[in-house]
């Protein structure tokens, strides 16, 4: 399981428990797991299922391999659409591996879905909106939307729990369901290799190249041939 899923998870289940409570009217909230991947990937989801997820849904076929963000944010949209009653898609900030944050605001275009970034604390949620906290780099950003919706999350969210020994035994007995290309009638050349638009070639830390320059002379000198130097450069 990639490290932000499991903040994802942890919001949704505790969403779950606050609408599920008796102070909001007994509503009856679901929390689905849903994982693109190959048949060990049904693994993820049992362990999503120990942390309180309801219920997990596998998309698996050799058609899927290979997939870019774009072609894995479309499976993924199938998917959900043929889910149909949704309100709120939380997904963990990036992967571990692409590490590239792209497969969320992907997936929430293919669903014409308003999506915000980095989200921090969910401040209100109801059947039709949502308001959240997001932090950037040197601000937070307080935003509030309509549902449905898709958001990404971080470890400033929430703290995941441990599977509890119920939990445990409820995801051993779980049945994962395995949706393929024919299930969400995806042609071939829609996913997988076939529908992406990029392939990684390879992967490499790039070589760091240092050039120092001394400049010498008065301070007028030294100012002129730095402004040239610049110029030459395109930085001014």
């Amino acid at each position: 399981m990639n490290p932000f899923d499991t903040y994802a998870i942890e919001e949704g289940v505790r969403l779950k428990e606050r609408f599920n409570s008796g102070n909001n009217g007994n509503l009856d909230v679901e929390v689905i797991a849903v994982s693109m991947g190959p048949p060990q990937a049904e693994e993820v989801l049992k362990e999503s299922i120990s942390l309180g997820v309801d219920s997990g849904l596998l998309l698996s076929d050799r058609a899927f391999a290979g997939a870019d963000t774009w072609a894995t944010a479309a499976t993924l949209a199938r998917a959900i659409k043929k889910i149909d009653d949704y309100k709120l898609i939380i997904l963990g900030k990036q992967t571990f591996d692409g590490d590239t944050g792209q497969v969320g605001p992907e997936l929430a275009h293919k669903l014409n879905l308003p999506f915000i970034g980095y989200v921090s604390s969910i401040l209100e949620i109801d059947y039709k909106k949502v308001k959240v906290k997001r932090l950037m780099e040197d601000r937070y950003e307080i935003i509030e939307t309509r549902l449905p919706a898709a958001i990404s999350v971080g470890k400033d969210i929430n703290v995941p729990r441990v599977p509890s020994l119920r939990g445990k035994l409820k995801a051993k007995k779980a049945e994962i369901p395995v949706w393929d290309k024919n299930c969400l009638d995806i042609k071939e050349k829609e996913a997988g290799l076939s529908g992406s638009y990029t392939k990684v070639i390879k992967i490499f830390t790039p070589k760091v190249k240092h050039e120092v320059k001394i400049i010498k002379g008065s301070a007028d000198e030294q100012v002129n041939e730095l402004y040239k130097e610049l110029k030459e450069l395109g930085v001014i």
